[in-house]
């Protein structure tokens, strides 16, 4: 195995990061990082416990004050010398990264690493253009304006698939906008999130403005959801635990933004360039080895190109080269953990009862027995209500089905409770219209699937959530919109008063 990312003795002082310091858990109960590439342990730190979330979050109360006064130009340098100091740290980012969840040392460096600092970079912009409608006399006596206002403490949850993405995701906006920030990552995969945490206060951010708890979802992140001075929760995870967190934040009244689940669909029709579909439905569903809530699960291909597009496609996932996460030439890394990779496995052997495995379907032996590794998985033949197609599996497994009209095929595609990601393939403009306009989902590509901006919004429709991440729209998220509104006909007795008191 190749050269790896040294983290124990950066966490020497613990695994949270609270008012600019590290510190040990005080839970009384310890968490093992391990390296899913080979079982070993990278990390053992202490839990956090509600008293922890509490310090965490009365330190982003006493920073809040201070961090909402400063002035856009202020925050917007704040986060350019952030941006700096993340490119500055690239490698040992995709490093750590790869290290505690097994992600091909390319994905690190090449998607998760710079697209943080993307992000970040386009954050900083963001917090100079706080929009508004424009100051008017709109009743004719008085003129209205509108101020956007920092809300307060945010307290979010991030998810164990992609740590570092979604920690930005879910810090930038809310400091920008002049929010403070409490963060729970995953207890897998906490080690970019605290350096990101670091690299805030390298880059001169005050104190108490970034602050990371790292605990079990049950005690701390409950804990940190329902604290009375988290003014706004958000929430990245499956769809059964967004529902427990909107239940806990809806009992205190705090704005919620909720990214679930996804299952997407892969629309491929008869007249789509067949190649380049099935380049990119083996991309699409094998990215981050298919733990990617909007990766494709479900390629639903016209009558015509089915047989064609599955044996491309099994040809492709055989090429495919599963590794040692650090090896320059592997694709494919492993599951998050064993437990994620025998849940996958679970799922592909009750499909051998009702559907055909085309390719992969094993956990490979050999020099990657030790590791969490599942091979590239084509099913087909499953029917459109059975568990592969509706339930997401968040491993590396795409299901085939057929269809024949386009009528048929966008209906299957809105088949599921999810809706956070679709494409369409076709070389017809107007049938690939259609698609973005009928398919039920928050980002519908045409002729790709997977690549994301950071000037576009992320977020679902029906069981996937709402709220956006990423863009101008994640941004006004963090914000709330104040209307202000001066007379200006210095008049004290005024027409209007009459309906209440008094005569003309």
């Amino acid at each position: 195995m190749g050269n790896r990312f040294q983290v124990k003795d950066r966490f020497a002082d613990g695994a949270q990061y609270i008012d600019g310091r590290l510190r040990p858990g005080t839970s009384g109960r310890s968490h093992t990082v391990v390296d899913p590439a080979t079982g070993d342990e990278v990390l053992t730190y202490e839990l956090a416990s509600t008293a922890d979330v509490d310090e965490a979050v009365a330190a982003a109360v006493r920073a809040f004050p201070g961090w909402s006064g400063a002035t856009p130009g202020e925050r917007s340098d704040a986060l350019h010398r952030l941006a700096a100091v993340l490119a500055e740290q690239a490698e040992d980012f995709a490093g750590a990264e790869s290290l505690q969840c097994g992600k091909p040392i390319k994905l690190s460096t090449e998607f998760d690493v710079p697209g943080t600092v993307d992000n970040t970079a386009f954050f900083a912009g963001a917090a100079r253009h706080l929009q508004g409608q424009a100051a008017a006399e709109y009743s004719g006596d008085h003129t209205s304006y509108v101020r956007r206002e920092a809300i307060g403490v945010v307290g979010s949850i991030a998810p164990w698939n992609y740590p570092l993405q979604m920690a930005a995701w879910k810090i930038l906006p809310a400091i920008a906008a002049g929010n403070t920030v409490v963060l729970k990552p995953a207890e897998l995969t906490p080690l970019t999130s605290l350096m990101f945490a670091q690299a805030a206060k390298d880059a001169g951010l005050p104190d108490g403005v970034v602050n990371i708890v790292t605990g079990t979802g049950r005690e701390a992140g409950e804990h940190l959801v329902g604290h009375p001075d988290v003014v706004m929760t958000s929430f990245t995870g499956s769809t059964a635990v967004g529902k427990r967190v909107a239940e806990i934040a809806t009992a205190t009244v705090k704005r919620l933004h909720l990214e679930l689940g996804g299952k997407a669909p892969f629309l491929v029709f008869d007249d789509a360039d067949l190649e380049a579909a099935a380049h990119g439905a083996v991309a699409a569903s094998l990215i981050n080895t298919g733990q990617d809530c909007t990766a494709a699960t479900r390629a639903y291909v016209q009558r015509p190109l089915h047989d064609a597009f599955v044996a491309r496609v099994a040809e492709l996932m055989e090429s495919v080269r599963l590794g040692d996460p650090f090896a320059p030439g592997t694709d494919l890394g492993p599951l998050v953990s064993h437990a994620q990779r025998d849940r996958v496995a679970g799922f592909v052997e009750r499909a051998r009862g009702y559907a055909t495995v085309v390719t992969g379907g094993e956990i490979p032996g050999g020099e990657l027995a030790a590791g969490a590794y599942y091979r590239p998985t084509l099913i087909t033949g499953a029917a459109q209500d059975s568990e592969v197609v509706q339930s997401e599996i968040f491993g590396p497994v795409l299901v085939v089905l057929p269809f024949d009209t386009d009528d048929e095929g966008i209906a299957l595609a809105n088949d599921t409770p999810y809706g956070l990601a679709a494409s369409a393939w076709s070389r017809d403009l107007y049938r690939a219209n259609r698609a973005t306009r009928e398919i039920k989902a928050g980002c519908v590509w045409v002729n790709d699937h997977i690549p994301i901006i950071s000037e576009m919004p992320h977020g679902g429709y029906k069981a996937s959530g709402f709220g956006k991440d990423m863009s101008a729209y994640s941004f006004e998220e963090y914000t709330q919109v104040k209307h202000v509104m001066y007379d200006n006909t210095a008049v004290a007795a005024k027409d209007w008063h009459r309906t209440i008191f008094g005569d003309r």
